[in-house]
C-alpha cells in the first residue's frame, strides 16, 4: 500500500532541513527566509528492515525490493493560511493527500536562524499550525454541509451524514481536531473522512529538532513538545536535522556509530518511519523466493486473501491459502525447505491475520 508523510511547520523550523536528512538527499531548498519553499519536494525512501537483509543473505535472490515511504516537504505554514495567507490555500491542499504529518517544531537557540517570532515556543508554534489545519477543515465542512443541506431535500436517507456534518462542524468551531472526535467508529463517520480526507483527522508525529547539545538529553523545549503529544495522543521523534544532513554521504553504520556518539539510537528516518507505523497500525510481511525478496506493506489485522490483494488482486480473487513460516522460525532453519521439512511451515485459510514478519506464499485460482 502507498504511504506517503507530509513534513509541515512554520517557516524556518527546519522543514526541509528534516526532509533532506530523511531522504538522505539535498532535494530541497534550505535557506534562511521564509518560503523558500513554494511547491512540495517530493522523494520516495526505502523502509529500513534488517529482517530484509537477513532473508537476501539466506535467499540469495535475483533482487531486493523493500518498502517505500512517500515524503513531501510542505512550504511553511503561516498564520492565515487557511484564508490563503502565504499561499496556504495551496499548501494546505497538498496535505490533504497526505498518509500522516510530521510536524516539525524549532527546539533549537539560533540567533543567525530568522523565526517567525521573537524566540522559538514549541506551543505557540505547534497552536498556530494546529488552528490552521482546523480552521482549513472547517471551511471544508461548511461547504460539505451546504452540498448536503440540497441533497437532503430529494434524498432523506442523507439525513444521518447531514448530522453528523454538523457535529463535526461544531467540535471543530471549538478549535479541537478530528482526531480527536469522540465517535469515530460509525460507517457515517469512516465514509466522511474517506471522502473529504480532513488534515485534522490524520496521524501527527511531532519532530522535535534540537541543537547537538540536545540529542542526549530533552532540552526545555523537547520537554514542552513531548507534553503537547501527550496530551493529543501523538507521537514524538527527536532529531538534529542539521547532523543529519551533514551525514546524508556517509555509511549506515558511520551515520549510527556517530548518532551513538551523541546519545541518539537511531536515525531520523528511522524514528520517522516506526512511529509512522506504529500511529497508522501497519506491519510487514516478506515473500522469499529466488527471483526475488520483497516487503509488503498492509494495516494490521489484515487477513491473508487482503495481504494476497496488496500483491494482485487476482491473488485475492482466487485465493486457496497461504504457506506461512514466521520470520525467527525462517532464520532458524535457513531456508523455506528445511522448515517444511521440520513441520514448521503452516497453512492458513481465508481467516488468518497476517502478523508483523511472516513469510508468504499464496496459492491462487483464476
Amino acid at each position: 500500500m502507498a504511504l506517503s508523510i507530509g513534513i509541515v511547520g512554520l517557516p524556518n523550523v527546519g522543514k526541509s532541513t528534516v526532509f533532506n536528512a530523511l531522504t538522505k538527499a539535498q532535494n530541497a531548498e534550505a535557506a534562511n527566509y521564509p518560503f523558500c519553499t513554494i511547491e512540495p519536494n517530493k522523494a520516495v525512501v526505502t523502509v529500513p528492515d534488517v529482517r530484509v537483509d537477513t532473508l537476501v543473505e539466506l535467499v540469495e535472490p535475483k533482487q531486493t525490493i523493500q518498502a517505500t515511504i512517500e515524503f513531501l516537504d510542505i512550504a511553511g505554514l503561516v498564520e492565515g493560511a487557511s484564508k490563503g495567507e502565504g499561499l496556504g490555500n495551496k499548501f494546505l491542499g497538498n496535505i490533504r493527500e497526505t498518509s500522516a504529518i510530521v510536524h516539525v517544531v524549532r527546539c533549537f537557540d539560533d540567533d543567525n536562524v530568522v523565526h517567525v517570532n521573537a524566540t522559538p515556543s514549541p506551543s505557540d508554534d505547534i497552536d498556530t499550525i494546529n488552528t490552521e489545519l482546523v480552521l482549513a477543515d472547517l471551511e471544508q465542512f461548511e461547504r460539505k454541509a451546504e452540498r448536503i443541506a440540497k441533497q437532503l431535500k430529494g434524498d432523506k436517507s442523507l439525513q444521518i451524514a447531514a448530522d453528523l456534518v454538523e457535529q463535526l462542524k461544531a467540535h471543530l468551531g471549538e478549535g479541537k481536531r478530528l482526531s480527536l472526535f469522540t465517535d469515530q467508529d460509525s460507517d457515517a463517520f469512516r465514509d466522511l473522512i474517506q471522502e473529504l480526507r480532513p488534515i485534522t483527522s490524520k496521524k501527527v508525529i511531532y519532530a522535535a529538532n534540537v541543537d547537538e547539545d540536545g540529542l542526549a538529553e530533552d532540552n526545555d523545549y523537547a520537554k514542552e513538545v513531548r507534553r503537547i503529544a501527550a496530551e493529543e495522543g501523538a507521537e514524538v521523534v527527536k532529531l538534529c536535522a542539521k547532523v543529519e544532513e551533514e551525514m546524508a554521504g556517509i555509511s549506515d553504520d558511520e551515520r549510527l556509530e556517530f548518532l551513538q556518539s551523541m546519545g541518539a539510537e537511531e536515525s531520523g528516518l528511522e524514528q520517522v518511519i516506526h512511529k509512522s507505523y506504529e500511529a497508522l497500525g501497519l506491519i510487514s510481511y516478506f515473500t522469499a523466493g529466488p527471483k526475488e525478496v520483497r516487503a509488503w506493506t498492509i494495516r494490521r489485522g489484515t487477513t491473508a486473501p487482503g495481504a494476497a490483494g496488496v500483491i494482485h488482486t487476482d491473488f485475492e480473487r482466487g485465493f486457496i491459502r497461504a504457506e506461512v513460516i514466521a520470520y525467527a522460525t525462517y532464520v532458524e532453519h535457513g531456508s523455506e525447505t528445511a522448515a517444511k521439512a521440520a513441520g514448521a511451515m503452516r497453512v492458513e485459510g481465508k481467516d488468518y491475520v497476517v502478523d508483523d514478519g511472516d513469510v508468504m506464499l499464496f496459492r491462487f485460482n483464476v
